[in-house]
């Protein structure tokens, strides 16, 4: 420590004077404290001042322009393996909940949540009127829509108005291209004239002696001839006469040979019990059948064939009509019959499950139902799960779904434990996310021991292409520009002298110094850091990565 030397008093034979040594912290105690305070706030100030100084000198005066270093690298052999990462949501492969569509009283409940079951086994019985009223009516439903479609489908044929038998035509209706027809319009009459029928009444004398498929001749006066006929029935009907005779009835048929007509006066006998039966009186013949011709839709007429006293055959198109609303009809009902047949389906389904049996091994993962519980319509009332597989729905980006395939193998890790697993699926309907197209995938998991859990999100990841022996660079180096003829390419920055397949760049890259030429290559796969390079520059080729800026204060 410094001392200070300061003189106190002489000696008293005129010696010399004796000197008394303070320190500087004996000297700092002699000032007033006051004095002191006011000192220490003035070094202070003038120690910040100081320091302000000193950081502006540094900032203003002693800063030196910043140094930019180029950074290279060289074109060697290595191995590179590129990978495929992303995430995933797991869920069991096989798995099936069971909720009741009406209410009920549960009955008996035959498994616990946790427990394990087997395909066939009971879950619960649950009594539901309400779930048999349900599947009545909708069997009903079905039914009676089934019903319309066959009639309309019947309508539907008569599109082409044809005679369901042969005849002549009669009172027919003048019908032209272009005129509208209704369902039910007669347009016609059709009488069966192929046959003629004569009614003949016989004495009961005769009972029992003529008979169904007994012959007959039948005497037609306006044309002075017979015709054979048949007996067709016979009717013990009892007609008195006025003389007082009982008679029954005959119906007598006859095949047409061409001259007869409904009207005609006829007469049948009959051999009966060795001797002539003569009828009563003679009849009228009257046609075998006659009926009306009707459209059975509504449209537009599109040609007609109708003549009076025409002959027609059975089948015989006389009237084609465009049916577009019979069409439309018929679509409309097919697709309430198709809805009819879901709703019985779901009924019947619902029915079943009120006696609920378990339809795939699994374990009982969740169960909301106790014996006598009154449960209400749509209640989830057990859930099983077969998680021996599991599966885990996850994405891929644009980039990377050319190197996943179905059957791939693939690592997932859920909590640090890793499992393996191959892809079974791969959708190409993509989904936009933030300008990136990603691709559904289905990862496969053998889960054998349970330990992967359902309901989580993993991480999965997959080797996509390996080289061991190629040709790689830092991925920076790698630079996309545009080339000579206007495309985009791959290039990297090659130092020395210019080589020959170098090109000129119309726009220079940043960053670039001069002393490197850009050189087109052709890349292969890549990780994280490096990628391949499959022709364009040899190994040991230096090329250019980045500039390195560093800056030194002085």
């Amino acid at each position: 420590m410094a001392e200070v030397m300061e003189q106190k008093e002489l000696s008293p034979a005129g010696a010399e004077p004796v000197v008394e040594k303070k320190s500087l912290k004996e000297k700092w105690k002699a000032i007033p404290r006051k004095k002191r305070r006011r000192a220490i706030r003035w070094i202070v100030v003038l120690a910040v001042l100081a320091a302000i100084g000193f950081g502006a000198w540094k900032l203003l005066g002693n800063k030196s322009e910043p140094e930019m270093q180029a950074v290279t690298d060289v074109v060697q052999y290595g191995s590179i393996t590129s990978t495929v990462e992303g995430s995933g949501l797991t869920k069991a492969k096989n798995s099936e909940s069971i909720t009741l569509a009406t209410a009920g009283v549960v009955q008996e409940v035959f498994v616990t949540e946790g427990q394990q079951v087997n395909a066939g086994d009971p879950l619960f019985i649950v009594d539901s009127e309400s779930a048999r009223a349900a599947v009545e009516k909708a069997r009903s439903d079905l039914e009676g829509l089934q019903k319309q479609m066959s009639a309309l489908q019947k309508d539907i044929a008569g599109l082409n108005l044809a005679p369901t038998y042969p005849g002549k035509l009669m009172d027919t209706v003048k019908l032209n291209p272009g005129d509208t027809i209704s369902k039910g319009e007669k347009v016609a009459t059709l009488a069966d004239d192929t046959k003629l029928r004569l009614t003949q009444y016989y004495s009961y004398a005769y009972e029992g002696l003529i008979t169904a498929g007994q012959s007959v001749e039948v005497s037609i006066p306006a044309l002075m001839t017979s015709v054979t006929g048949t007996v067709e029935q016979v009717h013990m009907v009892s007609r008195v006469t006025a003389e007082g005779s009982r008679l029954f009835s005959a119906e007598i048929v006859l095949e047409n040979p061409g001259t007869l007509t409904a009207g005609m006066t006829a007469s049948a006998t009959v051999a009966a019990g060795g001797e002539t039966a003569y009828p009563y009186e003679t009849g009228s013949l009257e046609y075998n059948r006659v009926g009306d011709l009707c459209s059975t839709v509504n449209g537009t007429v599109i040609s007609s064939a109708l003549v009076d006293y025409l002959q027609v055959s059975a089948g015989q198109v006389l009237v084609r009509i465009d049916g577009e609303d019979s069409e439309g009809e018929i679509f409309a009902l097919q697709e309430r019959i198709d809805n009819a047949q879901k709703e019985l389906e779901s009924a019947e389904k619902n029915l079943a499950n009120c006696e609920a049996v378990a339809s795939i091994s699994g374990t009982v993962m969740g169960l909301m139902l106790s014996p006598g519980m009154e449960v209400e319509a749509n209640t989830a009332a057990v859930t099983i799960a077969d998680t021996s597989t599991i599966i885990v729905d996850a994405t891929v980006d644009e980039r990377n779904v050319s190197y996943v395939k179905p059957g791939a193998y693939v690592e997932v890790n859920q909590w640090d434990t890793v499992y393996s697993g191959v892809v079974e699926s791969l959708s190409l309907n993509s989904q936009a996310e933030n300008g990136v197209a990603r691709y559904p995938m289905v990862i496969s998991v053998d889960n054998y021991d349970g330990t992967l859990m359902t309901g989580s999100y993993i991480n999965y990841s997959m080797v996509a292409s390996q080289n061991d022996n190629c040709l790689v660079v830092p991925i920076q180096c790698v630079r996309t520009v545009t080339m000579p003829d206007g495309s985009a390419g791959d290039v990297v920055f090659v130092q020395g002298d210019r080589p020959e397949n170098a090109i000129d760049l119309e726009m220079p890259v940043d960053g670039v110094p001069e002393g490197f030429w850009a050189v087109p290559v052709e890349t292969g796969i890549a990780d994280d850091y490096y990628v391949e390079i499959k022709s364009g520059v040899e190994a040991d080729t230096v090329v250019f990565t980045q500039m390195m800026t560093t800056e030194f204060w002085m």
